[in-house]
C-alpha cells in the first residue's frame, strides 16, 4: 500500500491549509482503517497531531492543535483530509500520513508533504 500525501506549501501566519492522505496501486478502502496525521520538525521528535478511528469518524487531536486542526473523511475520494487554519510559525514541519487496523498500529506511512509558515 502507498500512501501519498499532498497539500503542503508556504502560507503566512494565521492562514490554512488542507493536507491530503490518498492510496495508491491495490484496491484499498481506506474507511476501514485508522489515520493517523504526525509531524517532526528538524531537530524535534516526531508528534502526533491528529487520528480518525478505523470504520468511523471518530477523531482524536493533540492539544498543541486543537481549534484549529481538524481531520475528516471523504469516502467517495478514498481519502482522509487535515484543515489546518490559524497556521503559526511553531507549525512548519514535514507532515505525514499513516494508516493501520487501529490508532497506534501504524502500517504504513507516506513520504510526507512539507507546511512552512513565515511569520
Amino acid at each position: 500500500v502507498q500512501l501519498i500525501e499532498s497539500g503542503g506549501g508556504l502560507v503566512q501566519a494565521g492562514g490554512s491549509l488542507r493536507l491530503s492522505c490518498t492510496t495508491s496501486g491495490r484496491a484499498f478502502n481506506i474507511y476501514d482503517y485508522a489515520v493517523g496525521w504526525f509531524r517532526q520538525a528538524p531537530g524535534k521528535e516526531r508528534e502526533a497531531i491528529a487520528s480518525i478511528r478505523q470504520s468511523s469518524y471518530d477523531t482524536t487531536l493533540a492539544d498543541s492543535v486543537k481549534g484549529r486542526f481538524a481531520i475528516s473523511r471523504d469516502n467517495a475520494k478514498n481519502s482522509v483530509y487535515l484543515q489546518m487554519n490559524n497556521l503559526k510559525p511553531e507549525d512548519t514541519a514535514l507532515y505525514r500520513c499513516a494508516v493501520g487496523p487501529t490508532a497506534n498500529k501504524w502500517n504504513y506511512w507516506g513520504q510526507g508533504t512539507q507546511v512552512t509558515i513565515a511569520s
